[in-house]
């Protein structure tokens, strides 16, 4: 069963721009290590705060990711943009929905 990883990232005072530069870039090299999916969110509330996400089918493959080239050479390079520890955990999808365009129209009308 896959699981979606969550990685919380809060960035240091006057950071956040170019740690939300460097995730956005980091984000989509997680689809190398097999992830089917990947996101980043930034809060609307507190601009400091950043949530990435990942959803692999085996736990191995994001442990490659945590440990490969790039996250450790993003650790390393921007250790002063963001606050530690980083304290990820695995997520399980119990339950989703989504409206289609198809369905919206037909509920306006």
């Amino acid at each position: 069963m896959s699981e979606t990883i969550i990685i919380p990232w809060y960035a240091t005072g006057l950071r956040a721009d170019e740690l939300a530069g460097a995730l956005e870039r980091l984000a989509p090299t997680a689809l190398r290590y097999g992830a089917s999916d990947y996101a980043l969110y930034r809060s609307l509330e507190d601009l400091y705060r950043f949530q990435q996400l990942a959803t692999f089918s085996r736990h191995e493959d994001f442990d490659r990711y945590w440990e490969g080239p790039e996250m450790t050479d993003f650790r390393t390079i921007y250790s002063g943009c963001f606050q530690v520890p980083v304290l990820y955990g695995p997520w399980q999808r119990t339950t989703a929905g989504r409206l289609t365009l198809e369905q919206a129209t037909v509920a306006e009308g």
